[in-house]
């Protein structure tokens, strides 16, 4: 009787190699991304045309400024700190008491630099996810990686 599971030697060799892992250094992973799921990815670039203007209307014609005292500038920081709180009167109905303790927990910062977003200091998105939304803005805005 001739054994089912007999493999020639050959055989089973070729087959093991073709399963061995590739190492690290010689695998290439590429990802294909449609035009159109690429761009749900990257921030939204207004055009020139649309972008605001002081002193000038949609069809191009001169209006007087909506601040007319000329209204005071506020540097935008480079980093962003949002804490995150819960406030205990608000949601449970108890006080503060200013000897004992104060009704704001502290749950975490979420912090925005960079155009990147973390909460206490871990990111809310991945390396790769980072990466692919970057090549995609690069693609989109038809620049070279």
């Amino acid at each position: 009787m001739v054994n089912p599971f007999r493999v020639p030697v050959p055989l089973f060799v070729a087959a093991l190699l073709a399963a061995a892992p590739v190492p690290a250094h010689e695998k290439k992973a590429e990802v294909t991304i449609a035009r159109a799921n690429c761009a749900r990815l990257v921030a939204h670039i207004p055009a020139a045309d649309v972008a605001y203007r002081p002193g000038v209307d949609a069809y191009g014609r001169a209006v007087a400024p909506a601040d007319l005292s000329g209204g005071t500038q506020i540097p935008v920081p480079e980093t962003l700190h949002i804490p995150i709180e819960i406030d205990l009167l608000d949601r449970f109905g108890i006080p503060a008491h200013p000897d004992l303790y104060q009704a704001d927990i502290p749950l975490g910062e979420v912090v925005y630099r960079n155009g990147r977003l973390s909460f206490n200091g871990q990111p809310l998105q991945d390396e790769a996810a980072a990466e692919l939304a970057k090549r995609c803005q690069n693609i989109m805005a038809g620049t070279p990686e």
